[in-house]
């Protein structure tokens, strides 16, 4: 009788004319979206089911659609190129998404790129920083209005070529790494920056977090791979995309090396790039059993055949995880283990 209720309890989340859908529909993260849609084929193609619908939001967009609710309408999954926020997870849990299943799958640079045809750059995070804060100190220590037009006037070794640099919109997971990974230790390194911080931190996160607004920095969208057109159009620009996008471009566009360090995936997997995060993919645990195959996706994904260090996934640029961390992934896969508030802890 329990397996019963369960059963007309599981099912009462699709209401309507058909009992449920019967194709997996997932959402997020761009830069996660390359890699979901390759085991989505890959699963379309061996599991006799239908090809999983795999649709690029951004990070922001794709949890706040999984977080709506539950239901025939609502996605199954959600890639993020971050974790998932607590004010987040209590948006869920407020519109009955209350059984969330994380799975992290890899890791991915965060890359600064330009044409092949630019000029050779290399930056310091302080230099992006000084780049494209809103607001920046005077020699005084005053902050100001951000006065730096070319980026010689950062620095003379720098090219003597306008500011433009092509970024995500602030619903990208990429735009939050983007500001913890560089912004914010760029600020950092600044001494009335660093003096702010110590004395008063809500407003040090104020300065790190707010870019220009002047067009020196300039919103591109959720499609990475525009970015990598419009550097192609305008080798005066460079782009902020995940690494396998460069990766995935090298015959166009080029790596700007960060403090020294250029973005590869031996770089990345040993920790030497800073500028690297892990991404995730999010379930819809009460879906499962419902939707068709939602559990036998979940297990492509981690599957060693996808996610080994010889998988197909590293072989389309992901960064693959190290061993005990891909364990763990495979066994929170195949429990279903339900993610806790204090787990965000």
């Amino acid at each position: 009788m329990k397996k019963v209720l369960l059963a007309v309890s599981a099912l009462a989340l699709f209401a309507g004319p058909a009992l449920a859908r019967d194709q997996i529909r997932i959402v997020g993260s761009s830069t996660v979206y390359p890699f979901t849609t390759t085991v989505a084929e890959n699963f379309g193609k061996t599991s006799g089911m239908k090809t999983p619908v795999v649709e690029s939001t951004g990070t922001g967009g794709g949890l706040k659609l999984f977080c709506s609710g539950a239901g025939e309408d609502t996605p199954d999954m959600t890639n993020a190129s971050r974790r998932i926020k607590k004010s987040e997870f209590e948006d869920c849990a407020k519109n009955g998404v209350s059984e969330i299943v994380e799975i992290k799958v890899g890791f991915d640079g965060l890359s600064i790129a330009a044409s092949k045809e630019a000029a050779p750059m290399k930056l310091t995070k302080e230099q992006i920083f000084l780049a494209l804060a809103k607001q920046i100190p005077d020699k005084d220590g005053k902050l100001i209005d951000n006065p730096n037009k070319l980026w010689s006037d950062i620095d003379a070794s720098l090219p003597k070529q306008k500011i433009e640099v092509l970024g995500p919109p602030p619903t990208s997971g990429t735009r939050d790494s983007f500001a913890e990974l560089a912004m914010e230790p760029g600020a950092a390194k600044i001494k009335p920056l660093a003096d702010l911080k110590k004395a008063d931190v809500k407003a040090y996160d104020a300065v790190w977090k707010s870019m220009r607004e002047d067009g020196a920095f300039v919103e591109a969208g959720e499609n990475d791979n525009l970015i990598v057109q419009k550097l192609q159009a305008n080798p005066a620009a460079v782009g902020i995309f995940g690494f396998s996008f460069l990766e995935e471009n090298s015959s166009t566009i080029k790596d700007v090396e960060i403090d020294g360090v250029a973005a590869t995936y031996e770089t990345i997997a040993s920790g030497d790039y800073k500028m690297s995060r892990p991404l995730y993919v999010y379930v819809k645990k009460q879906h499962v059993g419902v939707v068709p195959g939602i559990a036998e996706f979940v297990a492509e994904y981690v599957s060693e055949k996808a996610l080994g260090e010889d998988g197909y996934l590293g072989a389309k640029g992901l960064i693959t995880l190290p061993g005990a961390d891909a364990e763990k992934s495979r066994a929170d896969a195949t429990a279903m283990a339900v993610l806790t508030i204090d787990g965000l802890k």
